[in-house]
């Protein structure tokens, strides 16, 4: 996609009414280092990222045909990644261009992006940055699927905390914890299709964070 058609599909979604909009990576990328990381040594990250001493981490918590689930872990990984990062995260460090590109081995896939995020962390300071999901219109399908399937379970609720690991899995559980449905079993099919609680495992075990956490309901 062409920077214009970004910024089209930016206005399509009324962003611009509402806030001003940082394509971070427009120009320019840089590097960043992932420490002892799963497999990759460095995350390709838009420069702009350099311009802000804080991150709100923003994410709508669904399921996702590729990582199983999506919400905080996957939103920041992807999300802050430049082209030639998202593409070096998908097939786990052996390319950064679109002919390299090839999903890679679907764990190795989840711990870069475990490997990403550490680096965001390290980057911007653990203490710098909060997590909102929410965690309504709960698909099988990303919403970067442009046509995705329609909700299969009611809307649970908004998580926030400054714990990457504990915001994601409280979402995990809230789903686990639903009444028993066909929608319900059809996104619990999907996360384990993809392994996709490997993620919340592989970043406790980097420090990322915590799976035990206390919920406060306000």
């Amino acid at each position: 996609m062409k920077i214009s058609d970004y910024l089209q599909t930016i206005k399509d979604h009324g962003f611009f009414e509402i806030s001003s909009v940082d394509l971070m990576d427009d120009p320019d990328e840089i590097e960043i280092p992932v420490k002892n990381g799963y497999h990759l040594k460095e995350n390709i990250i838009g420069a702009d990222l350099k311009r802000y001493n804080s991150l709100l981490i923003l994410s709508h918590s669904k399921m996702h045909k590729m990582a199983g689930f999506g919400s905080a872990m996957k939103n920041m990984a992807i999300g802050i990644a430049s082209r030639r990062g998202k593409i070096q995260i998908h097939t786990a460090g052996k390319g950064t261009e679109w002919g390299d590109f090839e999903h890679t081995e679907q764990d190795h896939f989840i711990e870069s992006m475990v490997d990403v995020c550490s680096s965001v962390i390290d980057f911007m300071g653990k203490d710098n940055i909060t997590y909102i999901s929410v965690a309504n219109n709960i698909s099988i399908d990303c919403d970067c699927d442009s046509k995705p399937h329609k909700p299969e379970v009611p809307d649970i609720g908004i998580f926030a905390s400054r714990d990457i690991v504990a915001v994601d899995q409280a979402f995990i559980d809230a789903l686990y914890k639903l009444p028993d449905s066909g929608g319900k079993e059809r996104l619990l099919a999907r996360l384990k299709e993809r392994n996709g609680e490997h993620i919340l495992d592989a970043a406790k075990e980097k420090g990322l964070g915590n799976r035990d956490y206390d919920l406060k309901i306000i």
